[in-house]
């Protein structure tokens, strides 16, 4: 199995499609990209721990390709705003795909100069490619949130806890 960690806003609905995907064995959300050690969510919605919300995507890539979790990766979020997605405002919401080979660090950066190369997009992309640190999961409630509360997505006026 591999590993591809993601950041595209609240992991809540970001979990939910990577879990959908064929190939993909197991994810956890968790925290990422920041300076704390084990970090709570209350820490990282602070602010101040420069970790972002990430999913981690455990796949079989004899059965769906990195390039394949890119495409998703890129069509769940709005890689063009900054430190938010839609009413989530900070960089713990930001857009970053964390790369754990060389391959997935050239992977992205192709993947993201091909969206910038296709007008797809309305603003320049901001997402972050940078190496995977340590992972910190999230608190229990959090993994397959949306399942557990019989949620298909984020309603983009929930409040989160």
């Amino acid at each position: 199995m591999d590993i591809a960690t993601f950041a595209a806003g609240c992991f809540w609905g970001v979990e939910e499609a990577f879990r959908q995907v064929q190939g993909v064995t197991a994810t956890a959300v968790g925290y990422a990209g920041g300076t704390v050690d084990d970090p709570s969510y209350e820490q990282v919605c602070g602010g101040d721990t420069g970790h972002a919300e990430v999913v981690r995507v455990e796949y079989d890539p004899a059965e769906v390709e990195y390039d394949r979790l890119l495409e998703i990766f890129w069509s769940v979020h709005d890689p063009t705003q900054n430190d938010r997605q839609g009413p989530d405002i900070g960089s713990q919401y930001r857009s970053a795909i964390f790369y754990h080979s060389p391959e997935q660090e050239a992977a992205a950066r192709a993947s993201k100069t091909s969206l910038e190369d296709s007008g797809r997009c309305r603003g320049p992309i901001v997402t972050e490619i940078a190496p995977a640190g340590p992972f910190h999961r999230a608190e229990e409630y959090h993994q397959q949130y949306l399942l557990k509360n019989g949620r298909a997505a984020c309603p983009s006026s929930m409040r989160r806890p």
